[in-house]
């Protein structure tokens, strides 16, 4: 075998010391939580950055993070720890909600911005862009603008190439697919791409949720879906404080429905599952 690194048959053994400094960086840095009994996942999922950087140990490659200057080892942990499944469209009643709120709001805006806070590999963001234009028409006078943001480098490589296998585009009806992709033919055969008048509605940044956020006009809708379940209830609280910060007056956060604010101190009022509002004179749809 020589110096070969791989291994055919399992990775080496993750110590219980090796596995707590590994994820207390993971908490540290990003908010990921990983307790006592994810052992396996995290050997599992850090298997591969053994052998794509050529170590014999997770004590190495524990090294190789903590001393790593340039970042890029800390990002690629977050990418193999984080799972970044998404679907077009997913969760159908948020984009539901989402065309009501857009009616109402494109009657008296002529600017709607938007923040998907949990990008992916882009298909939320697209589908927000679709939902968008659909509601809007193409020649309305209330301009739509989606800033997309993910800490997956890898995510958000894939979600800037706006590419996909046709199985991914299972939950988008025909008639949106002939709008809104382009149909791969020859190499691209069985592949579907975002039009570019859909795509231009979405703008990609790379953001910690966990550190300070950039500077940003606020947004009538954010969307922060399925990423708060990765932190505990202090890291959370202060989360939806930042993203509230950020929602102007009767804007919107989504949520996932896996997710809930209960037992976090916010300001924001429950509209329907998964839904959140920001207090204004006039509260869209809410309940009393």
């Amino acid at each position: 075998m020589g110096n070969e690194t791989s291994f055919a048959t399992a990775p080496p053994e993750l110590s219980q010391s090796d596995f707590e400094r590994i994820t207390a960086l993971a908490r540290e840095h990003f908010g990921i939580v990983l307790s006592e009994g994810k052992e396996q996942l995290v050997s599992a999922r850090l298997a591969k950055k053994l052998t794509e950087h050529n170590l014999r140990s997770y004590h190495q490659y524990y090294k190789m993070l903590v001393e790593d200057r340039t970042g890029s080892a800390l990002c690629g942990l977050a990418d193999a720890l984080t799972t970044n499944f998404t679907d077009f469209f997913r969760e159908p009643v948020h984009f539901t909600i989402l065309r009501e709120f857009v009616k109402t709001y494109s009657k008296s805006h002529s600017r709607l911005r938007l923040w998907c806070a949990a990008a992916a590999t882009g298909e939320e963001p697209y589908s927000l862009a679709i939902t968008l234009l659909e509601e809007l028409g193409r020649g309305s006078s209330c301009k739509p603008s989606i800033d997309a943001s993910d800490i997956s480098n890898k995510a958000l490589k894939k979600a800037r190439e706006m590419t996909y296998a046709a199985d991914r585009l299972k939950l988008v009806p025909a008639d949106l697919v002939k709008s809104h992709f382009l149909r791969g033919e020859g190499q691209w055969k069985g592949f579907y791409r975002v039009k570019p008048e859909t795509a231009s509605l979405v703008t990609y940044h790379r953001i910690n949720l966990i550190e300070p956020l950039p500077e940003m006009e606020p947004f009538a809708v954010i969307f922060c879906r399925n990423v708060m379940i990765y932190f505990d209830k202090q890291e959370q609280e202060r989360v939806v404080n930042r993203l509230e910060a950020l929602l102007e007056p009767g804007g919107l956060l989504f949520i996932g429905h896996a997710e809930g604010l209960v037992g976090l101190k916010h300001n924001l009022q429950y509209l329907h599952p998964a839904v959140y509002q920001k207090p204004s004179a006039g509260l869209f749809g809410a309940r009393r």
